[in-house]
């Protein structure tokens, strides 16, 4: 059965994902990222050199988890955990990425701090099943 392209854009981001935050390969990351990548993000410098060296910075325990990811052509959109980054919090982040010419062309994103079971006035937690713990 042949993959659409929103099957093979939600595989590709994922592995991006995986290669820069979880495995910290910066080599490889760049043939995810393009080159003229565009950053629309308040927490990130401009370009793939600022995205990578936000990442460089932060604590060997840094951790991506993905709960979400949507498609629709060339736009991905995924919700996801940042952990491990030496915040009082975990991060709760919306990621909208857009690919072009193979890679990752341009990003957006929505961060919101994760809420205890204590803070949430929902009683319910942020991301997936469970509260953090701590």
């Amino acid at each position: 059965m042949t993959q659409t392209i929103e099957e093979k854009n939600k595989a590709f981001v994922l592995e991006a994902f995986e290669t820069l935050f979880n495995k910290r390969d910066y080599a490889a990351a760049e043939r995810f990222w393009s080159p003229n990548y565009i950053q629309h993000s308040a927490h990130i410098p401009p370009g793939r050199e600022g995205l990578f060296a936000l990442v460089k910075g932060t604590p060997d325990s840094l951790h991506y988890e993905n709960g979400l990811i949507v498609a629709n052509g060339d736009y991905v959109v995924l919700h996801g955990r940042f952990s491990g980054m030496g915040l009082p919090a975990n991060w709760i982040v919306v990621d909208i990425v857009r690919l072009g010419n193979g890679q990752l062309a341009e990003h957006w994103d929505v961060i919101e701090d994760e809420a205890t079971k204590e803070a949430s006035v929902s009683g319910l937690p942020m991301f997936g099943t469970t509260f953090p713990s701590g």
